[in-house]
């Protein structure tokens, strides 16, 4: 039996950004993975498809260059350069994580962990024994409980797909759905996205989506909306997916289908034993992300609260801040997210709809990338910023971005929040010109 303060199972961002924290606070920690430091973010997820989205955002840009003054022929894409990229630049940040998991006070265990009790784990023959076990394993692509639905590849086996299909049918139309869909039809493949809800993006404020799908309808992808996939089977032609659209059986067939259609919690084995519940979504935790066993956390995905890595890494420095006797300053009700397609698009808070459906008073104000000088010089002037605005005091309620670097922008309307400070205190505040921020101003300045 091999005695530590701190037991962290899984290495995604929840996982080893906490170990390399509590190490800092001169714990002893030991990390337990099953596969490759840095979890889904890193090697199958967040890094690699950014890194795919770096790729077709060029491919755009040398696409539009005629109106910079660049002559160019046809486009040639060489997809085995844009996957040989992508594959360095996971191992280059693969790396980095192994020489942060390498220091003082941290040691890494190779292997699937199952509890024993409330208090202690097996990985193979050892066993560990800590006060502390944070649970870290993430989650898993989820698919629908359709007929066909393995014939269908998942974001895994997208990412691990090395030359391109001539057509893809994308099931979903949520962050991963049309992230992909940007990327593929980029690189000249046929792409169609059914989503089942109304709009695409459905957490996003329909405002937003709405733009995001006229250009990306502009550029080819062909989107259909309120559309219930029922099957996929295999075709001489490829793969055929029937669906429900808007009341009316249709058919599409395509070489390749990605199920984007959600994820769901991977739970470790011996939840039992410890005692740990669990719900439909993961396993059950309070606001100190601790299950209801004294002792065991589960941050990131397989808590099912927020899927997102930066939720992970927040949620797990709420839970160290909790170990150590400490009150964490973090607040894990203002999360911003964003969607890596062209142009970006980013939001935080709620939209204009959850307000109206949870009585809150509000006012809202846009303002539009067209406007904006650096924009304008860019070239890239799809977009606009949407301010929602408590009607009481103007603090930030909600703020919702599509144009480029959204990802980046949005972070002035989270500081705002975390800072419950007016959205005026925004307004005037000077900003550098000319650049993009200003577009964030000119919405704040309308209040």
């Amino acid at each position: 039996m091999i005695s530590t303060d701190i037991i962290i199972i899984g290495a995604g961002p929840g996982g080893y950004e906490m170990a390399a924290e509590a190490a800092h606070h001169g714990k002893k920690v030991i990390i337990v993975e099953r596969d490759l430091l840095g979890g889904t973010c890193l090697n199958r997820g967040c890094i690699p498809t950014k890194a795919l989205c770096r790729n077709a955002e060029v491919i755009n840009t040398v696409r539009e260059a005629a109106q910079f003054g660049v002559t160019t022929g046809e486009v040639s894409v060489d997809y085995s350069v844009a996957f040989a990229r992508k594959e360095e630049v996971v191992k280059q940040l693969r790396d980095g994580v192994a020489m942060l998991m390498g220091g003082d006070n941290i040691t890494v265990v190779n292997g699937e962990a199952s509890f024993v009790d409330s208090k202690t784990i097996a990985v193979g023959d050892e066993q560990y024994t800590a006060p502390a076990i944070v649970i870290a394993t993430g989650s898993i692509p989820r698919g629908l409980p359709i007929e066909g639905a393995d014939l269908a590849m998942t974001s895994d086996d997208i990412l691990a797909m090395q030359e391109l299909p001539k057509s893809l049918c994308i099931v979903g139309g949520g962050v991963i759905g049309m992230e992909f869909a940007g990327v593929f039809s980029s690189f000249g493949v046929e792409v169609t996205v059914i989503e089942f809800m109304k709009e695409i993006l459905p957490p996003f404020d329909k405002d937003i989506a709405k733009r995001l799908k006229t250009v990306m309808s502009k550029r080819g992808v062909n989107i259909l909306t309120q559309a219930a996939v029922n099957g996929i089977k295999k075709t001489d032609d490829g793969l055929e997916i029937t669906f429900d659209h808007k009341g009316k059986a249709k058919s599409i067939v395509a070489e390749k289908v990605l199920m984007s259609v959600g994820r769901q919690a991977v739970l470790p084995q011996g939840l039992e034993a410890a005692g740990v519940t669990t719900s439909r979504r993961g396993i059950d935790v309070d606001d100190n992300m601790m299950t209801n066993v004294e002792g065991i956390y589960a941050i990131g995905d397989v808590n099912g609260r927020c899927m997102l890595a930066h939720a992970a890494s927040a949620q797990g420095s709420v839970a160290l801040s909790h170990i150590l006797g400490e009150k964490s300053q973090v607040k894990l009700d203002i999360v911003p997210s964003a969607v890596f397609t062209t142009p970006e698009l980013a939001m935080v808070g709620l939209t204009e709809q959850q307000c109206e459906d949870q009585g809150i008073e509000v006012v809202t104000a846009k303002s539009f990338f067209r406007s904006n000088g650096k924009a304008v010089a860019m070239g890239e002037t799809d977009g606009m910023v949407k301010l929602i605005v408590s009607s009481e005091d103007l603090t930030i309620v909600g703020c919702h971005i599509c144009g480029p670097h959204a990802a980046d922008l949005i972070q002035e309307a989270v500081t705002a929040m975390n800072a419950n400070m007016p959205v005026t205190k925004m307004a005037n505040a000077i900003h550098g010109h000319p650049t993009l921020s200003e577009v964030v101003m000119a919405a704040a300045k309308q209040f």
